[in-house]
């Protein structure tokens, strides 16, 4: 590789790196506004990376942190249970509801998912089919920055560096309607999908295969891009009539971002395994959870005598403490529905602000878990091109603004591509919706003038 090429590969994380410098320094939050040392406010229209479902500073959540610090930190999972490892795990059992009964507690989204690969794979195993090891996703999907993660993503940026290390698997094509793969009927996505993922089972050999892993309604890497009419009942059919567990990737659009705690629930399925991480407990503790199914329990104990997976901080008494205050709260004031009724207001709040406008080419998603697709041809979906970098302009706009959302590049083919998350804390009002939408379309419409 010549120095210039090494250089100009180095650029973005110079460039990263600069940006970091030039960060303002937080000092509190309270409810959807956050404050840096210098005063200004800036309303969190997307929850950091959709993560705070409280806001910030909820003083019943703070005061069961404080408690539960004042008793103990952490009792070591293979010394003690204790008290809140096992209300939050009840909780989350009834939440989930059918067979999803069983869990462990991670630290993060990325662990969540490390866990629920190793699930998947210890299950196979107890059933003598250790050879059962390959993995299939989807392009445009993001499950973490582990490795076991990455090799599961298809996020082409965040993959680059660590190609060589990835273990094997299949990607598919995205499940997205508004772009569609080639020669496919928006119509068709779900059923053409569904039979994508048969033929890749059948290609690879059932025999094979140990699970099929998805976002129901994409994040980041595509931009809240809910799973098509149909689509998850065809992979339920598919995963069950080849043996294939089912896992749906809800670190990012589950425990109640859509407006149902399950992502999946709206589409009427359950997987075998799911993630969870990001609202469970808001961001005040981090905290995750790899669920599974009552039926894969008994094989795994009988042959294994256990679940074979954990860290060091599984079942983090504090963190779990903050995951029952959270979901307290979110039961109690009824937030799940809030999020479905203003969900649909904040959609169309957008629609009515965006739609047209010639950038704007789909406002999609569920709840508040929302997202502007920006094009530069709206006839033809043809994105900006990467060297443009309109996702950070409008990043950086926004935050001027004070406004903090969630712009992504790459999701048209893992380079071209822009979109902005909205996905405000589940208490935002119908006020603060306003003055995020009003935000947002003020920063849009100063980045497209300076670009032309």
């Amino acid at each position: 590789m010549s120095s210039a090429q090494s250089a100009q590969q180095a650029t973005p994380a110079i460039a990263t790196w600069e940006v970091q410098q030039q960060l303002p320094k937080v000092d509190y939050g309270q409810g959807c506004y956050v404050y840096d040392q210098d005063g200004k406010r800036y309303i969190d229209g997307s929850g950091g990376p959709a993560v705070f479902s409280l806001g910030h500073a909820h003083p019943e959540v703070n005061a069961a942190i404080k408690d539960q610090l004042d008793r103990i930190a952490h009792g070591y999972r293979y010394t003690f249970t204790s008290d809140p490892l096992e209300e939050l795990t009840a909780m989350i059992a009834e939440s989930c509801g059918g067979g999803l009964k069983h869990m462990t507690f991670c630290s993060s989204g990325s662990e969540a998912i490390e866990s629920c690969l190793k699930i998947a794979l210890q299950y196979h195993a107890s059933l003598g089919k250790p050879e059962r090891c390959r993995f299939i996703a989807r392009e445009r999907s993001w499950h973490g920055n582990t490795l076991g993660a990455l090799s599961i993503s298809g996020f082409l940026d965040r993959r680059a560096a660590f190609e060589g290390a990835l273990a094997p698997a299949s990607l598919l094509s995205p499940a997205n309607t508004y772009r569609p793969p080639e020669g496919v009927f928006p119509e068709d996505v779900a059923a053409f999908c569904a039979q994508e993922l048969e033929n890749e089972i059948l290609r690879l050999g059932a025999d094979k295969v140990a699970a099929f892993i998805f976002e129901p309604v994409v994040g980041a890497a595509g931009g809240c891009v809910p799973a098509p009419p149909g689509y998850a009942k065809r992979v339920r059919e598919i995963c069950d009539r080849h043996g294939v567990l089912m896992i749906a990737d809800e670190v990012m659009c589950g425990a109640g971002r859509t407006g149902t705690w399950r992502a999946l629930q709206h589409d009427g399925v359950e997987p075998d395994i799911m993630s969870v991480a990001k609202g469970l407990a808001g961001g005040y503790v981090p905290l995750s959870a790899a669920i599974y199914h009552e039926r894969l329990r008994g094989p795994m104990y009988q042959r294994f005598g256990g679940l074979l997976t954990g860290h060091t901080f599984t079942g983090h008494t504090l963190g779990c403490a903050a995951g029952v205050a959270v979901q307290k709260v979110v039961r109690r004031d009824n937030l799940l529905e809030k999020v479905r009724e203003n969900g649909i207001l904040l959609k169309r709040m957008l629609s009515d602000a965006l739609g047209d406008r010639p950038y704007v080419g789909d406002i999609r998603g569920r709840g508040y878990f929302l997202c502007v697709e920006i094009v530069k041809d709206r006839a033809t979906k043809e994105p900006y091109p990467r060297d443009r970098m309109v996702y950070q302009k409008v990043l950086r706009q926004s935050f001027a603004n004070g406004l903090i959302c969630y712009p992504v590049g790459g999701n048209v083919d893992g380079k071209r591509g822009d979109i902005v998350i909205i996905s405000p804390p589940y208490i935002a009002t119908p006020e603060e919706l306003v003055e995020i939408v009003e935000k947002l379309a003020k920063s849009l419409g100063q980045v497209m003038t300076s670009i032309g």
